[in-house]
């Protein structure tokens, strides 16, 4: 490496308000035969406004990490505070989440989704979600079950991207789609959130996100290995976000 990565300015801008996530001392062990630690001692907070990876080889604990802040998980030990409150039905309200598998209903049309959220969140933008949907000439008659798994991969996001969070969490959004469709979905993510909110983006798909971020969370082994801006990180090593990774992890 060309030298060390300046990461005093981790999570950037310093704001007044409180952090929009603020996580304190994180483990969770998964217990039985195969007891582990899946997430170890993290701390970091993220600030208003920023695009954010959340980076780590297979295995490193970034989903466990993600449903924990969701409330999917209870922590072994530690706290995670979401706009000052427990993860619960109060996060969850300003917490918009795309997780790796689909979970819409395959017999449902897709206008019948687009009711569906419209109802389930207050912040749901039925307009918004129209719109985009028409961008890309998806039927809105058609049953999920008849769309290609791209497709309805991108009936998720537009869903997901449709309300006005206040914190995004896209857990592999650009996985199995076509480059083209990376390209749109990218552009989604940037043109359809608050500039007020946060977008906590876990990708292994680095070089083709890594133009859109500002930060980088870099997991190893559970831990926290570097909580950096993508700035630094160039600046520092000379090298792209994506090279530097490949550098750590030697892949």
């Amino acid at each position: 490496m060309n030298g060390q990565i300046n990461t005093n300015q981790a999570g950037m801008n310093s704001f007044s308000e409180m952090p929009l996530l603020q996580v304190n001392d994180l483990c969770k062990r998964y217990s039985g035969a195969g007891s582990y630690m899946a997430v170890y001692h993290m701390n970091f907070s993220i600030p208003r406004g920023r695009i954010i990876g959340l980076l780590g080889p297979n295995g490193c604990g970034k989903s466990t990490l993600v449903k924990m802040i969701n409330g999917l998980l209870e922590p072994t030990s530690g706290s995670i505070f979401v706009n000052g409150m427990a993860p619960g039905a109060e996060s969850k309200r300003i917490i918009s989440y795309l997780p790796e598998r689909t979970y819409l209903d395959n017999g449902m049309k897709v206008s019948q989704m687009i009711g569906y959220f419209a109802d389930f969140y207050a912040d749901f933008s039925t307009e918004r979600a129209y719109y985009m949907l028409g961008a890309l000439g998806i039927d809105l008659n058609a049953r999920l079950k008849t769309l290609s798994k791209g497709t309805k991969e991108k009936v998720q996001l537009i869903l997901v991207m449709s309300r006005d969070a206040a914190l995004y969490i896209l857990d592999e959004p650009i996985a199995g789609v076509d480059p083209a469709a990376r390209d749109y979905i990218l552009r989604t993510i940037i043109s359809n959130y608050n500039p007020k909110a946060s977008i906590l983006l876990s990708t292994h798909l680095i070089s083709d996100i890594e133009n859109v971020l500002d930060d980088v969370i870099i997991m190893k082994n559970g831990s926290l290995m570097l909580y950096s801006p993508v700035d630094a990180i160039r600046n520092d090593t000379g090298k792209s976000v994506d090279a530097y990774f490949r550098e750590v992890f030697a892949c």
